[in-house]
């Protein structure tokens, strides 16, 4: 059987040099008031900017910023969020994943323990439909910073950004899934890992029931629906890795990115 062909680093440059004049520019449609920010958790403010965000990115030609060529792609039929988020002019095919960065400078509801990044490449995104001669990722980390011309209200700013091949990401995923003695349960339906009874079923070199999986512990099941799948923080991609450490750098030290 013919193999794919795979987008290539030079053509990730290339998207990478189209996407240039997202570094820096404000989303000042999203407006909110500095005062407001002591009642939100990071979290909250992720969830906010994220769906206007993914919204608002092919029309930024209105804010006066260059053309980004993208254009909502159609999603399958009867789901609320298709995959992929955007098509290129060129052809190629983008999805969106954001990156909150904390601005200690801002008085905000923080939680008392660090949270992971919540962020991820969810179990939608499969082998199944990334096409990887054609598809990318585009990760915009940014954080709330005051308008120039209203200080007064803070505006999700892009502080940094980075395009990956997709097909890369998803093979990624998926050995650590595999590695860690997970597995797919359908067509690359539902990921799954060992629970707690299915490990000590291992550990007493037992078989594990591989024809039914659980949600819960008190399921009693040897496999546990995998409510972590796909987050960026743990996917063992070198590139992925060493940017998501530079803008936790770039945070000064923040650690409770939503």
């Amino acid at each position: 059987m013919e193999t794919k062909s795979r987008i290539s680093e030079a053509e990730v440059a290339v998207l990478r040099e189209a996407f240039k004049p997202l570094l820096h520019h404000q989303f000042r449609f999203l407006s909110l008031p500095i005062g407001s920010l002591v009642g939100f958790e990071p979290s909250q403010i992720g969830t906010i900017c994220g769906s206007l965000m993914d919204a608002c990115l092919p029309y930024l030609g209105l804010e006066g910023i260059p053309e980004l060529r993208l254009t909502k792609h159609q999603g399958i039929l009867g789901e609320r969020e298709g995959y992929p988020d955007y098509k290129h002019s060129s052809g190629f095919r983008v999805e969106l994943k954001l990156l909150y960065m904390d601005n200690h400078d801002l008085k905000m509801k923080r939680p008392p323990t660090a949270r992971e990044p919540s962020a991820r490449l969810t179990q939608k995104v499969t082998v199944k439909n990334v096409q990887p001669d054609k598809d990318a990722m585009l990760i915009l980390a940014y954080q709330l910073h005051p308008q120039d011309e209203n200080p007064t209200f803070v505006s999700p700013t892009v502080m940094d950004y980075e395009v990956f091949s997709m097909i890369e990401l998803v093979e990624a995923r998926d050995k650590r899934l595999l590695d860690c003695e997970g597995r797919w349960f359908g067509n690359y339906e539902t990921p799954t890992i060992v629970s707690k009874i299915g490990r000590k079923k291992l550990e007493n070199g037992l078989a594990l029931d591989t024809s039914v999986y659980g949600r819960k512990e008190s399921e009693g099941k040897d496999f546990n629906e995998d409510t972590n799948f796909g987050k960026l923080k743990r996917i063992p991609h070198g590139a992925l890795q060493a940017f998501l450490a530079k803008c936790r750098r770039a945070a000064a030290g923040s650690d409770d990115e939503a």
